[in-house]
């Protein structure tokens, strides 16, 4: 039996129920370990400290956990976090809620300033959504553009489409659901009641019903017997009559029934075995399961998956065992099926704009008399509801106008005009014109999402092609490394088959500036901003120095450094050629020649005495600008290149620039090209291989998040270059 790693629709309705009770914690901080685990640190008036942690990875799960078993900050926060910590900070946790019976939590926190909204998906792919009072989007860990729902920061959020919630239907309801089965018993209790796969059975041993009976020989009196078990159920999670169960698999085979003694409220001294499940009561699906009993769900909840991760631990090295490429290529393939009918959708929705667009021209005058007729009532201040009977009136006089209105919303100004069958929503103080603008204007939006859905799955081609690349060459090389190439490759794979990096971490004072270091080991600054070039040039700009800059506008001010700051300046240091041209790639590389989608570019280089911040008379310097006195050194069709890698000797960290220079110092890099993906989609694909490098996804999460990627990326648009 696999160990349960997603939480259920009934978790999650009894877990609602004992979150409640943490309700007025104040948020003190919150915390994102890679792109799919966040942690909000609290204080509660009577507990204290807590910890609440959300993850919507492989792993779904959102429950408290005991402080001492809380992660290590990861470091630098990422945009994420800190955008948490800047809505989140003092504000009083004040709801929980589950929405209808999908495995989606909303948590709510509020503070004088507004209010925020965390919107938890445990199902999917999984996401977590901030968003405020209102429900519109202000950033999420994952975008969505489906057919059915999306969810982009700007916009607002879309919870997926209402299922039945079988804690609530009614007997009717019940036995309606049951009769448009076609299906087993038990697979219908599952989907079309939306129990899942383990409820779905226990539901059944409950009612004491043959699981696999044809849905076609059940009668009422199985129907009565199913819907009063499912009655049971409901009212344990409404009453919150829970029994919480920690289930054991003894993998020698000695099954024990058996309940361990004293399982407690987060006691480790449990039953021994390897942990396969918990529930908020005891199932009977699981009654030849050992189990620990549990005084709270939440107490449970956090054993469970603090020893699956213990478990998981003590695996063998996944590096040894065949990696599972067609459960990722079936996903990926799943995924670009559901992009498809995303992009059909909008084609469809646009073009359905522009068809009612041109039929409110098409019937320019009987719109226009609609139109007219609600404002000079509304100028005569005449209620909705008297021109809504207007209307009426004009239908039973057989007035075409009035025949062709279907609906009157006085609170949102609205009249519902069918026209050739087209049901079309007019707004009544607006024009013809207007009204039709509004519809064009919709579908050039809806094919602004085309676009988007568009360039999200040739993305997700990549990844397809990149997974049966992945598998047809390990089949191909059937586990056998060439010698010479497992040579070449021994240090890196030290480093990538450790299942624990030790992180050795450091901040050096060139860390808020682009920077790297050279083949020769000198260092390379360059600034971010016109603030970072003013401070470069007047603060950190040495004797000996080299500064490089591109002929293109908007590149950064560049410096190769001759000494370190800390120590005495030397203008007789004769810089190696290497280093200057590596800095040139690096000064072209951050510059608008990669943005602008382009291959090379041309960079010069001067000493440091040739830089000034004082512009000749009758000029004008801007700021992070400066004027160059002397000759030039050029370097035409300097050609881009950025690696960005994993450095983990002697510090770990990500590091980035250059890719002759970054080579020799990562443990693994990945080599990027000008192309169409945004810096931040980019990086999460950056992070995301990264993941599957390291045996150690978690040395990962804690020191090469996205954000601290996308720190060494270049402007403007990259993609993973071919090798």
């Amino acid at each position: 039996m696999d160990p349960k790693r997603e939480l259920t629709s009934v978790d999650l309705a009894a877990l609602v129920g004992e979150l409640d009770t943490y309700e007025g914690a104040k948020v003190d901080k919150a915390y994102l370990y890679g792109d799919d685990l966040v942690r909000l640190k609290m204080r509660d008036f009577d507990r204290g400290r807590v910890e609440l942690l959300l993850e919507v990875g492989e792993t779904k799960r959102a429950h408290t956990v005991a402080p001492e078993r809380v992660p290590d900050a990861p470091g630098r926060p990422p945009q994420f976090a800190m955008m948490l910590r800047n809505r989140l900070s003092g504000a009083d946790f004040v709801d929980v809620e589950q929405y209808e019976f999908d495995r989606i939590l909303e948590f709510v926190f509020e503070r004088e300033d507004g209010v925020t909204r965390i919107i938890v998906e445990l199902f999917g792919q999984g996401n977590v959504a901030v968003t405020n009072g209102e429900y519109e989007v202000i950033d999420s860990l994952e975008t969505v553009r489906l057919k059915s729902r999306t969810v982009v920061p700007g916009s607002r959020y879309e919870f997926p489409e209402t299922r039945t919630n079988p804690l609530t239907v009614s007997r009717e309801a019940f036995g309606h659901e049951m009769e448009e089965s076609d299906t087993d018993v038990v697979r219908t209790l599952a989907t079309q009641l939306n129990f899942g796969g383990l409820y779905g059975e226990e539901v059944c041993s409950r009612a004491g019903v043959e699981k696999a009976m044809d849905i076609a020989d059940a009668d009422e009196a199985v129907y009565d017997r199913l819907y009063e078990a499912t009655e049971r159920l409901a009212l344990d999670v409404r009453n919150r009559n829970f029994e919480p169960r920690l289930y054991l698999a003894d993998d020698a085979g000695d099954g024990n029934d058996g309940e361990a003694s004293d399982g407690g409220e987060g006691n480790d001294d449990s039953s021994s075995g390897r942990v396969v499940d918990v529930t908020p009561f005891p199932l009977e699906e699981h009654a030849e399961l050992a189990a620990d009993p549990y005084d709270s769900f939440l107490s449970a909840l956090d054993d469970y998956f603090y020893r699956l991760e213990l478990a998981e631990e003590e695996e063998p090295d996944p590096t040894d065992q065949r990696p599972d490429f067609e459960e990722e290529i079936a996903k990926y393939e799943r995924i670009i099926e559901q992009q498809e009918g995303a992009i059909e959708g909008f084609e469809l929705e646009a073009e359905a704009m522009r068809e009612q667009a041109e039929l409110l021209y098409a019937e320019y005058g009987l719109v226009d008399d609609i139109l007219t007729t609600v404002q000079e009532a509304r100028a005569q201040d005449r209620p909705w509801e008297e021109i809504e009977e207007r209307f009426e009136a004009g239908k039973e006089r057989g007035i075409e106008a009035a025949e062709a209105v279907v609906g009157v919303d006085g609170s949102e100004g609205i009249v519902t005009v069918d026209l050739d069958g087209d049901r079309i929503d007019l707004v009544a103080h607006d024009g013809l014109e207007q009204n039709a603008d509004r519809l064009y204007t919709e579908a050039k939006r809806i094919a602004e999402k085309k676009e988007g859905a568009l360039a999200a799955i040739e993305d997700t081609r990549e990844d397809l092609e990149d997974a049966k690349r992945r598998r047809d060459q390990w089949e191909a090389d059937d586990g056998d490394e060439n010698e010479e190439e497992a040579d070449a490759e021994a240090e890196d794979t030290d480093w990538l088959s450790l299942a624990s990096v030790p992180i050795r971490e450091n901040e050096p004072w060139y860390d808020r500036f682009r920077w790297f270091h050279t083949s020769d080991d000198y260092l390379v600054i360059g600034g971010r901003n016109a603030d970072q070039n003013e401070e470069l040039v007047k603060k950190y700009l040495e004797p000996g120095d080299t500064v490089l800059h591109t002929q293109a506008h908007g590149g950064p001010v560049t410096v190769l450094k001759a000494t370190d700051p800390s120590e005495a300046s030397s203008s007789d240091i004769e810089l190696p050629e290497t280093s200057i041209e590596e800095a040139a790639q690096f000064a072209v590389s951050y510059s608008s020649v990669w943005k602008d989608g382009r291959y090379a570019g041309d960079v010069y280089a001067v000493d440091s005495d040739q830089v000034t911040k004082t512009p000749e008379s009758g000029e004008y310097l801007e700021k992070g600008g400066f004027a160059i006195r002397g000759d030039r050194t050029y370097y035409d069709d300097t050609p881009v290149g950025v690696a960005v890698g994993i450095q983990c000797e002697p510090y770990t960290r990500v590091i980035g620039g250059p890719p002759s220079a970054i080579e020799g110092e990562a443990a693994t890099t990945i080599e990027l090209e000008p192309g169409r993906y945004a810096q931040a989609d980019a990086a999460k694909r950056l992070y995301r291989e990264f993941r599957e490098r390291f045996a150690d996804e978690s040395f990962v999460r804690k020191i090469a998040s996205p954000d601290r990627i996308q720190h060494f990326m270049p402007p403007g648009g990259s993609r993973i270059a071919e090798q």
